[in-house]
């Protein structure tokens, strides 16, 4: 998953997302959270990659934000374009960002810098 790291923006400034930001319980050992807006094609299919490595991982949930229904967070977090996934470790902390459509593989690779 290509995309630049960053760790230290979250919603309130705590550089960490949990249930309330994210709008459920974030996984055991990671998150996979997807930024999505209603007429978004790529986003469908990013839907389905991570739906599917987190099916593959015991712990790790896929988060879907529909951004334009979460306008501050999508701000606090400097989201600009959907799809944008971040990956979250057990602690909420983003360990890896990217904007676009991702290969599987590289969700795959991502989600190893998070559990």
């Amino acid at each position: 998953m290509q995309g630049r790291e960053q760790g230290g923006r979250g919603a309130g400034g705590h550089g960490r997302l949990g249930a309330a930001e994210l709008g459920r319980e974030p996984g055991e050992r990671a998150s996979l959270v997807q930024f999505s807006s209603a007429f978004c094609q790529p986003c469908r299919a990013t839907r389905r990659i991570l739906a599917e490595v987190a099916a593959m991982v015991d712990g790790v949930a896929h988060i879907e934000i529909d951004a334009e229904r979460n306008l501050p967070l999508v701000r606090a977090l400097g989201i600009e374009k959907t799809p944008t996934v971040l990956v979250l470790d057990s602690a909420g902390r983003i360990v890896r960002r990217a904007a676009g459509m991702p290969r599987k593989a590289d969700v795959i690779a991502a989600l190893g810098a998070a559990v």
